[in-house]
């Protein structure tokens, strides 16, 4: 089965503390079901100083449940559901169900 989210897809977020929040999937990881979204579910953490990385407090995105997670609509970007439709090539591309046009990506 083709991913319904993929890496660079405009998304938006449907529950939780960033509710509302959109922002682009930097990576997903199937196996667990979730995905990293830029700006979305950023936590501090308390970094020990290494010999690679400075100490300090930093901001990082935490990963957020793909359920969690709904593709914005390339026409009007608010959320929606996504389908596949093959094309007459035999290619399979993903749809907006809510309006029908082609997600690109």
């Amino acid at each position: 089965m083709g991913a319904k989210i993929k890496k660079g897809d405009k998304v938006i977020v449907l529950t939780g503390r960033d509710k509302g929040r959109s922002g682009e999937v930097i990576e997903v990881r199937p196996s667990d079901e979730r995905a990293l979204v830029r700006g979305i579910n950023v936590v501090k953490r308390h970094q020990k100083q290494t010999a690679q990385q400075e100490g300090g407090i930093i901001s990082k995105e935490l990963s957020i449940h793909l359920s969690n997670l709904a593709v914005a609509d390339p026409k009007d970007g608010k959320p929606t559901r996504v389908g596949f439709k093959i094309m007459t090539d035999g290619k399979r591309v993903r749809i907006a169900k809510r309006s029908g046009v082609e997600i690109d990506g």
